[in-house]
């Protein structure tokens, strides 16, 4: 299911059952009830759960968007580190130089197109993907250098060699969800409450209540779907992309 469908269902579902609670309340509330004596306090216990809720989601999403750019950010610098190891092995002998180029496109081309569906699918790396780059760091520190000039190259491209598969680890433990279910259950929770409140400073069936009503329940529902949508930095709507990779690697498919 499309997630802009997922997205109008929950936030419609929301504006209905609030709609609904509001209708079945207002038919079977007292013919006496005056809506005008909702004590004070509730008033204020009503405000400060919306206040408190309000931070709670804040950070929340706050949470989820830094996960999901620090989830990039491994991207890029794998990217980055692959595309200086083949760029700075130009100094080395045309069969070494082309074996170890070799080396860093079979994997780009592996991580981009079977790797990459395979984290939003099941949320983990492929073992292939760490054989291929177990290749390349064989490749490239099995060679020895026979100048002064290739020596000179040879720990800069170890340490970008370290910095691939350090950035790749990250990833790998960057490809589930980020909110643990306890958050999960207070963020639920809140909402459950917090619309609840609503009621609890008797609401009637005037339009202008219901509307207001209907998009205070659509607006949280929103917001919660957005923090689930983040949640998962490589498999949901906006998500962490490989553009990085084919940035770098123009050729490869």
């Amino acid at each position: 299911m499309p997630e802009w469908l997922v997205l109008t269902l929950a936030m419609l579902a929301a504006c209905v059952v609030v709609v609904v609670i509001t209708l079945l309340r207002h038919r079977r509330a007292p013919e006496d009830e005056d809506p005008s004596e909702t004590p004070d306090v509730i008033e204020y216990m009503t405000m400060w759960i919306g206040v408190v809720y309000a931070i709670v989601l804040g950070l929340a999403i706050a949470g989820v968007w830094e996960a999901r750019s620090t989830a990039q950010d491994h991207v890029q610098a794998e990217a980055q580190a692959l595309h200086e190891i083949s760029e700075r092995v130009r100094v080395y002998p045309p069969d070494v130089r082309d074996r170890i180029r070799a080396d860093v496109n079979a994997y780009v081309g592996h991580v981009v197109t079977k790797e990459w569906k395979e984290m939003a699918d099941k949320g983990e790396v492929t073992e292939r993907g760490g054989e291929l780059l177990g290749r390349l760091r064989a490749d490239l520190t099995d060679y020895e250098p026979t100048s002064d000039f290739q020596a000179q190259a040879y720990q800069p491209l170890l340490d970008q060699m370290a910095a691939a598969d350090q950035s790749r680890n990250a990833r790998a433990e960057s490809t589930g969800a980020t909110m643990p279910g306890v958050v999960w259950f207070g963020l639920l929770a809140g909402a459950v409450i917090t619309i609840g409140m609503v009621f609890a400073l008797q609401i009637r069936r005037t339009p202008r209540e219901l509307v207001l009503a209907g998009l205070f329940s659509a607006l949280i529902a929103f917001l919660l779907f957005l923090i689930w949508d983040f949640d998962a930095p490589y498999s949901r709507g906006i998500t962490a992309s490989a553009e990085p990779f084919l940035h770098l690697f123009p050729g490869i498919p």
